[in-house]
């Protein structure tokens, strides 16, 4: 694979979302969140593939048992297992008029899941344990997006896009708390907006930039040391993935492209020059375990 950003699957997503791994499948999936579809590329064969179209899928995880917990409009959540749909939780009564955005598990089970308001209500962000119990753990966020957990569990990173922040959180795996929000980073609004966001395994946090056209590197001291351009203006997220999980798969939006904007809604992949992932870490907190 390239060293530098390659189309590997263009269905023009209106807003193609949450790349994640499948390290059993050593495959890559993804949704388009807001017309139902779902797709997976298989890196060894360069094939790729839709084979989800329903309702609108906004963030999902694996199960350990290799089946899908989607997160949906009005707070819906819904287990995808060889094509049939059984529901987990109907809805939330304050996601009415909204819905889930980004999520991310834990490797105990637990899924934290953000949230995008439809109008100037601020956005929440829940912890769904593997009882089925929702927690709503913060209901001061303008938009949350991107998640991701530092390589050492003790840290809860989240976009905060309206804001231009990224947030650190304390977290407990013992109990799934967070405590002590800090701002992590801080990006300028005229460079894109923080959207998703992942960790590789130095602790490095790699951020999609919404308008900017690019992904940015920082340090685990909240420090920017590197920036990849992006053939998209509007980049949405990013995730490890390959072989040797040091490939690395971001998603872009189609839905305010111009026609100047060639491949808007595109997935892009790039291989980097030293592993920055590890299948061991990535497995762990993409699971999303039964119980």
């Amino acid at each position: 694979m390239s060293h530098e950003p390659t189309v590997v699957a263009d269905y023009q997503c209106e807003v193609g979302e949450c790349p994640l791994w499948h390290p059993d499948e050593h495959q890559l999936y993804w949704t388009d969140q807001f017309t139902g579809r779902l797709f997976r590329y298989d890196p060894a064969s360069e094939t790729h593939e839709q084979f989800y179209d329903g309702d609108d899928v906004t963030g999902f995880t694996l199960q350990a048992d290799g089946s899908l917990l989607l997160f949906m409009d009005e707070g819906a959540i819904r287990r995808l297992d060889n094509g049939e749909l059984t529901t987990v939780v109907d809805g939330v009564a304050e996601l009415r008029e909204s819905r889930f955005n980004d999520v991310i598990a834990d490797p105990d089970g637990r899924v934290f899941c953000g949230t995008q308001p439809a109008t100037d209500d601020l956005a929440y962000l829940y912890r769904l344990d593997t009882d089925g119990e929702l927690t709503t753990l913060c209901d001061d966020i303008e938009l949350a997006n991107g998640l991701g957990f530092s390589p050492d569990l003790e840290s809860l990173y989240l976009c905060e896009t309206m804001g231009g922040r990224v947030y650190e959180f304390d977290y407990d795996r013992a109990t799934g708390a967070l405590s002590n929000r800090t701002t992590f980073a801080e990006i300028p609004q005229e460079e894109g907006l923080p959207d998703g966001l992942t960790v590789d395994t130095a602790g490095h946090v790699w951020v999609a930039l919404y308008g900017g056209s690019s992904v940015v590197r920082f340090t685990p001291a909240g420090t920017r040391d590197r920036r990849i351009n992006l053939p998209a203006q509007d980049v949405t997220s990013l995730t490890f993935g390959g072989s040797s999980m040091n490939e690395l798969y971001v998603t872009s939006a189609a839905h305010r492209a111009d026609e100047d904007d060639q491949y808007a809604g595109a997935l892009f992949a790039l291989s980097l020059d030293s592993v920055e992932s590890s299948e061991e870490f990535y497995s762990a907190v993409s699971h999303r375990c039964s119980g």
